[in-house]
């Protein structure tokens, strides 16, 4: 079943025509035409509420078909999940950095929620996949000690604002990192405002002549938001760069931020995000120190590589280790039989041309419902061999 999807338009986004978003969106969202100067962020493919998907044949919204037909969900997905889709699949053209966050656990978005139901609207876990479509750039996760503790001694306005925690946690030992670190990430995220101003501007002061990667990242994020604390944080957690094809998985509790490049993104249907910096946006100072995780790893270590299928060549499937969802990648050269899943799926064809068998042809932007259990015959054009993205339930 042939989708119509939505976009969502955010001021990180990329513009007009340089955003995958947009350039899919003509086949996704049709009637679509793309605005040079407008930010296209993200395509949402499935059954959210704040941007919903339709089928392309009657109109009718995808969580209203599922509802009146569950068992299309897979026995397993419609017992684990009720009557919904467990996933929400997307696109991501990233302009300009979005917000330093992380995303709760289920036991702790379901206390959230209960307490704080304005500002965290549903109780679920967000857990997150982000596939590379272009070179794709993000923070994720905290650095190696021996990282931070250089940053420290290397960067005075940092070891300035910072205060009397700066020298605790440049001498901490690895053993013995942890709560340093947190008082460390604390005293940034509380610094006051003038502070991180004239800290933040003397630095880049500093900096301006500079080709370093880290000052010319220093000054691309003090150009998007100036003032902000959040520059500072990349002093703290992984530069994350991503090849096409490669992965991370943003497990609860990790801090992270996209910074610029197109990615596939698949999570758990929910919204719940805490926020540090690097946003006009609602800032939860307390929440978002007691609940971050603050294990220091390689950057590298972030990666989430994919494993090939069994017996699909040319498909790479990425299985995280949550229940709600799971994305396999498809390199369709001529004659391809996607393999049948257990629930239900949603296909993105992201490259290439083609058709397929009892539809209508297939070109970037087609996004496709299979309900469990189905097949798919896809004949790729000769010369134009489709890529595509498979996001189903990872039961």
């Amino acid at each position: 079943m042939e989708l119509v999807c939505s976009v969502q338009e955010y001021a990180w986004g990329k513009v007009g025509s340089s955003s995958q978003v947009a350039r899919l969106a003509v086949e996704a969202c049709p009637p679509f035409t793309p605005v040079e100067e407008t930010p296209y962020a993200e395509l949402w493919m499935g059954a959210h509420p704040n941007g919903p998907a339709r089928l392309a044949s009657s109109g009718d919204l995808l969580s209203e078909h599922i509802s009146a037909s569950p068992s299309c969900l897979g026995e397993a997905t419609a017992q684990a999940f009720g009557p919904n889709l467990p996933f929400l699949f997307k696109v991501l053209s990233v302009g300009k950095a979005l917000s330093i966050q992380a995303h709760p656990d289920k036991a702790h978005a379901e206390a959230l929620h209960r307490e704080r139901p304005s500002v965290y609207k549903d109780a679920n876990h967000k857990p997150e996949l982000a596939i590379a479509l272009t070179e794709f750039e993000g923070l994720c996760g905290f650095r190696p000690l021996e990282e931070i503790q250089g940053f420290l001694a290397s960067v005075p306005e940092l070891a300035a604002l910072l205060g009397p925690v700066a020298p605790a946690l440049a001498s901490a030992p690895p053993s013995e990192y942890r709560g340093h670190l947190r008082a460390a990430f604390q005293a940034l995220m509380e610094a006051g405002e003038e502070d991180v101003a004239k800290h933040l501007a003397e630095l880049h002061s500093r900096l301006s002549s500079s080709s370093d990667p880290m000052a010319l990242l220093l000054k691309r994020l003090y150009s998007q938001y100036p003032g902000d604390r959040g520059c500072f944080v990349i002093y703290f957690l992984n530069v994350l760069r991503l090849s096409p094809g490669e992965s991370m998985f943003l497990g609860p509790n990790v801090p992270h931020a996209y910074l610029q490049g197109d990615c596939v993104e698949c999570m758990a249907n929910s919204d719940n995000v805490v926020r540090a910096g690097l946003t006009p946006k609602l800032i939860d100072t307390p929440t978002l120190v007691a609940m971050l995780d603050y294990t220091c790893c390689p950057a590298d270590s972030r990666k989430f590589p994919g494993s090939p299928h069994p017996s699909q060549p040319g498909c790479v499937q990425f299985h995280p280790p949550v229940p709600d969802f799971a994305v396999a990648s498809h390199l369709m050269d001529g004659d391809y039989q996607l393999p049948p899943r257990s629930s239900a799926s949603i296909l993105l064809v992201t490259e290439g041309r083609g058709g397929r068998e009892g539809g209508g042809p297939l070109a970037p932007g087609t996004v496709l419902f299979l309900p469990a259990g189905e097949e798919l015959k896809v004949t790729a054009e000769a010369s134009d061999p489709i890529v595509a993205y498979q996001a189903y339930c990872n039961l």
